[in-house]
C-alpha cells in the first residue's frame, strides 16, 4: 500500500531571512502509482461514484483542507 502524503525537509540555509520551513506536506494522485487500468477494478455505484469523483475506489483521493 502507498500514501498519497509525502513529506519533505528542504534545506535551512543560515543567512535565510524568513523563519525556516523544517517540513513541507505535500499530496500525489493515486494515478501516478497505477501504470494502465488493470482490468475488473471494483466500482463504486453511480450515486457513490458521483459523490466521490470517480467511478473507481483505487483512484480516489480525499482532500482534507489544512485550515
Amino acid at each position: 500500500m502507498f500514501t498519497q502524503e509525502k513529506v519533505w525537509c528542504p534545506y535551512v540555509g543560515p543567512c535565510d531571512p524568513c523563519p525556516p520551513i523544517r517540513e513541507k506536506v505535500y499530496s500525489t494522485p493515486p494515478q501516478l502509482y497505477i501504470s494502465f487500468q488493470p482490468p475488473n477494478l471494483p466500482q463504486w455505484s453511480p450515486r457513490e461514484a458521483l459523490r466521490m469523483g470517480t467511478l473507481w475506489p483505487a483512484l480516489y483521493s480525499p482532500y482534507e483542507p489544512r485550515c
